[in-house]
C-alpha cells in the first residue's frame, strides 16, 4: 500500500502541494505565489492560466524533490480558495478572462438589488447566505453581462464555470481531453446557487442570477470513494485518484478534527474564518453568520456549520508591507508591535472590501482612528494585530448567540498563528485559551484526510482525531475591565467605517 497522501492547496495568494504520512505529519511541500491583479479600486483578480501553471509546478517539484512517484500516493485531495470565480471554454480550455476573487466588490450593486426586492430572503432560506459580493453567483452574473459573447456561448453550452477547485480538477484530469467538471458540496454551498437541503443547484436561485445550468459543475461528496477522476496531466502523479475536494475553510475544520457538533476552529490566513460544526441539520443564523456545508463523507448525511467570514486578516499585514512600506516582511510585525505595551489609542479596521460577518456592510471602507502625535508605526502594527483579534471576537459573540455554544478553547491554524503576540492578544480579547496544533497547515491536511478516508488509508474519523496534537496554548492575561474597554473602542471604530461608499 502507498505510504502517503497528497493535497493540492490552491489558495488566494499561492498554490502548494503537500505530502502527509499516516500520522498526519508533513513529509514534503512546495509552494509558489501568484500575481494579485488589482485593475481598479475594489477589483481583485487572478490569472487562471497562471494558477494552473503554478499548480503543476508545485506538484512536480514536491514529488521530485522527495524522490517519489505515483505509486507512493494513495490518493490526492484538493482544497481551494472558495467563491473565486473562473469561467472558461469547454472546447479550447481557455478562460474568458481573469478569475474574479472572493474579495472583489464589483458585484455589490447586484447584491443590493437582491436585498432590496426581497429575493435576499429566499437566498438566505435556500442557500444559507446573505446576498453579498463575496459569493460566486453575482460574479457569474457580472461575467455573463459584461464580457463579450460569453452569454451567447453559455446558452450554447460552450462555457464552464467553477471555483478554483473545479478549474484545477478539470485540467488535472485531462482538460479538453475528457477533463472532469465537478465540485463538492462545500464549494457549491458558497455560490448562492445551491439548495442546502437538496445539495443540488436550485432553479429559482439560478433564475435570480441568469445562470444557465449547463455551465455548472456536478456536485459530489467532499470525500468520495468513487473518486472524482484520475490525474492524467502530469507524469509525476499519473493515475493517482483524486478522491476529495473541500473549500479551504471546511478543509481546515476537517484537519482540526472538528467532527462533533459544538467543535470549532479559526483559520488565520489571507482572511479569517471561524467555523462551528452544527451537525446534520442546518442552523439558520439570525446574527449575520453563514449557514454552510461543513463536509460530506461518501453517501452519509452532510454535516453543516455556522461560519463567520472576515475578509482581511493576514492580508492586512500584507497591506502594511506592500502598500505602506511600514515593514519589509510579514515576520517584522511581531517585534515591531511588541515594542509598545498597547495600541496607544489607535484602532485599525481593515474594511477594504466592506465588512463581512457579522455586519455584511458593502458600504464600509477601512479606517485608522485615534491617531495623535504620540503614535508611531509600532502602534499601527499593534492595531493591525488587534484588528484580526477583534474581528474574531465579533464573530465568536454572534456564534454564541446563534448556537448557544460558549467556547471553552479556540483551536487556531493558518499562517498568522506563527505570530505568538497575535495569538496572545487573541486569548486576551476572547478571554479563553487559544490552542495551536502541531500541524498548523490544517487546510492541506484536511484535504489529505478526506482523500485518504475515501480509499481506506485512514479507517475512520476516530483515527484522524487521534493524530491531533497541541503545539502551544496561550492563556488570557487581561482582566474583564480591560477586555470591555478595548472592545468598546473597537466597536466605535467599526461605526466610523460605515456609509462611506454608495452601493445603490
Amino acid at each position: 500500500m502507498a505510504d502517503f497522501v497528497g493535497a493540492i492547496d490552491q489558495g488566494t495568494t499561492s498554490s502548494r502541494f503537500m505530502i502527509f504520512d499516516h500520522n498526519g505529519m508533513e513529509v514534503g511541500r512546495h509552494q509558489v505565489e501568484h500575481e494579485q491583479i488589482l485593475p481598479q479600486a475594489g477589483w481583485v483578480e487572478h490569472n487562471p492560466v497562471e494558477i494552473w501553471d503554478r499548480t503543476r509546478t508545485v506538484i512536480q517539484t514536491a514529488i521530485n524533490d522527495h524522490g517519489l512517484g505515483p505509486s507512493d500516493l494513495a490518493a490526492i485531495g484538493i482544497t481551494n480558495q472558495r467563491e473565486t470565480t473562473v469561467v472558461w471554454n469547454r472546447h479550447t480550455g481557455l478562460p474568458y478572462g481573469n478569475a474574479i476573487v472572493w474579495q472583489d466588490t464589483r458585484t455589490a450593486r447586484i447584491a443590493t438589488a437582491l436585498e432590496r426586492d426581497g429575493r435576499g430572503d429566499v437566498i438566505r432560506q435556500k442557500a444559507g447566505l446573505p446576498p453579498a459580493a463575496y459569493f460566486s453567483g453575482g460574479k457569474i452574473q457580472w461575467i455573463l453581462e459584461n464580457l463579450p459573447d460569453v452569454r451567447r456561448a453559455a446558452e450554447r453550452g460552450d462555457v464552464l464555470f467553477g471555483t478554483t477547485d473545479s478549474w484545477v480538477l478539470w485540467n488535472l484530469t485531462g482538460g479538453v481531453d475528457g477533463g472532469v467538471h465537478a465540485t463538492d458540496v462545500t464549494n457549491a454551498s458558497r455560490t448562492m446557487l445551491m439548495n442546502l437541503e437538496t445539495l443540488d443547484w436550485d432553479d429559482e436561485l439560478l433564475g435570480f442570477f441568469g445562470v444557465p445550468r449547463a455551465m455548472l459543475p456536478t456536485i459530489r461528496p467532499s470525500s468520495d470513494p468513487a473518486a472524482y477522476g484520475q490525474a492524467r496531466a502530469l507524469q509525476t502523479v499519473d493515475g493517482v485518484a483524486i478522491t476529495a475536494i473541500l473549500g479551504d475553510q471546511q478543509a481546515a475544520t476537517f484537519g482540526q478534527a472538528c467532527f462533533a457538533p459544538g467543535e470549532a476552529k479559526n483559520t488565520y490566513g489571507t482572511g479569517c474564518f471561524l467555523l462551528l460544526n452544527t451537525g446534520t441539520e442546518p442552523i439558520r443564523s439570525k446574527n449575520g453568520l453563514l449557514t454552510t456545508v461543513c463536509y460530506q463523507l461518501g453517501s452519509a448525511k452532510p454535516v453543516y456549520a455556522l461560519e463567520g467570514s472576515i475578509a482581511f486578516a493576514g492580508s492586512a499585514v500584507q497591506w502594511l508591507r506592500d502598500q505602506l512600506g511600514i515593514i519589509s516582511g510579514a515576520s517584522e510585525i511581531e517585534p515591531l508591535a511588541g515594542s509598545v505595551p498597547d495600541n496607544g489609542g489607535v484602532y485599525f479596521v481593515p474594511a477594504f472590501s466592506g465588512l463581512f460577518a457579522p455586519y455584511w456592510r458593502g458600504d464600509a471602507r477601512g479606517v485608522v482612528v485615534g491617531l495623535s502625535r504620540f503614535n508611531t508605526r509600532a502602534h499601527l502594527a499593534r492595531a493591525t494585530l488587534e484588528a484580526i483579534c477583534y474581528q474574531t471576537k465579533d464573530v465568536v459573540d454572534a456564534m454564541a448567540t446563534d448556537s448557544g455554544v460558549q467556547l471553552d478553547v479556540m483551536k487556531v491554524d493558518g499562517g498568522v498563528t506563527a505570530n505568538n503576540l497575535c495569538m496572545q492578544i487573541q486569548a486576551d480579547v476572547l478571554g479563553v485559551p487559544v490552542s495551536r496544533p502541531v500541524t498548523a497547515e490544517t487546510t492541506a491536511l484536511g484535504a489529505a484526510y478526506a482523500a485518504g478516508l475515501a480509499v481506506g488509508f485512514w479507517k475512520d474519523t476516530n483515527e484522524l482525531r487521534a493524530n491531533w496534537q497541541e503545539s502551544r496554548q496561550w492563556q488570557p492575561t487581561w482582566g474583564p475591565e480591560k477586555r470591555r474597554t478595548g472592545y468598546g473602542g473597537w466597536r466605535k471604530a467599526v461605526d466610523r467605517t460605515l456609509d462611506w461608499v454608495d452601493v445603490d
